[in-house]
């Protein structure tokens, strides 16, 4: 195995990976940052480990914390149901009337999920069609709080609540109690508010195109961006009194995110008090690119630990 986190992501390239760029948070020590191949393949541009970047469900942490805020001010409550808050869907979503938001945040609602049908990625989502479509009068995975599943679904309903309880967009209310008191200034809702020189390009195993155009309506940030925030859900000091204690209950502390051309994963290892945040800007869906991402991240834990002993 490689000794430096540099080599290990210079390693990594040659899995067929185009770009990667690493960001490591050790407590107590200045932030590092890795990158090798390219920003962009066609234009030769190397990867620049301040390159913006598609996070994907990574923004799933970001929902929570706000749900988790929301319901310590008791303007929402995890034990109402899907029915009680969206009466319209009812008869459109299996079981809404026992659907809890708790059930939702931890996906287990049962609630298909809308990313799984292929008319979302075949069709081009400008075409103003809503999304939650493609989940509606469907069968149950199962009934709520009976099973698991991850589904994108959820996470799409609990934004639209949040817009529907604070009275404006949940990115709004994302960037007023989490990116402005953070500091986060490398974070943006939408392709429209980027200079898309500042994008990694995004690549899909054969196919030859970049992109970075194709909108999915993906948070996007930098690698250092998306560690500052991790750290701070980490140690707490992202929450306010109450707060930690109903997040605690209903989600995790770390996650991945993967949409076409972009690969992310953000973890927080709690034996070396350090993050590590990793973009790869190659991807598949077969499994094989996100297989080998993790993979990568757990040897690059596993050189930071050797490091630090």
């Amino acid at each position: 195995m490689p000794n430096t986190v540099q080599e290990q992501v210079e390693e990594a390239l040659g899995h067929g990976f185009d770009g990667m760029v690493v960001y490591v948070d050790q407590g107590g020590k200045p932030p590092e940052f890795y990158a090798a191949g390219y920003k962009n393949r066609e234009e030769q541009i190397p990867a620049d480990p301040k390159a913006l970047f598609k996070i994907g469900s990574v923004n799933k942490l970001y929902v929570a914390v706000s749900i988790a805020k929301l319901a310590n001010a008791q303007r929402l409550s995890l034990d109402k149901t899907l029915a009680d808050y969206f009466p319209e869907l009812e008869d459109r979503i299996a079981y809404a009337d026992k659907i809890t938001l708790r059930f939702m945040v931890q996906h287990r609602s049962g609630i298909p999920n809308f990313t799984d049908h292929p008319g979302f990625w075949n069709e081009p989502q400008a075409s103003g069609k809503d999304v939650l479509e493609y989940a509606l009068d469907l069968p149950a995975s199962f009934k709520p709080d009976e099973g698991y599943e991850y589904s994108n679904t959820n996470y799409l309903l609990l934004s639209r609540l949040i817009e529907k309880v604070v009275g404006y967009s949940h990115h709004q209310y994302i960037k007023e109690k989490i990116l402005i008191p953070l500091g986060l200034k490398n974070t943006f809702s939408s392709l429209s508010e980027i200079n898309m020189d500042n994008l990694m390009s995004g690549y899909y195993v054969g196919y030859d195109e970049d992109l970075k155009t194709n909108d999915y309506g993906s948070t996007i940030a930098t690698a250092e961006d998306v560690g500052i925030f991790l750290r701070a859900l980490n140690d707490g000091s992202l929450f306010d009194e109450g707060e930690q204690e109903i997040y605690s209950s209903i989600y995790v502390y770390e996650h991945g995110g993967l949409i076409p051309g972009y690969q992310c994963l953000a973890e927080y290892h709690k034996d070396i008090d350090t993050v590590v945040v990793q973009f790869i800007n190659t991807t598949n869906f077969d499994g094989y690119e996100w297989n080998l991402s993790e993979i990568v991240i757990n040897r690059i834990v596993k050189i930071l630990r050797s490091r630090e002993s």
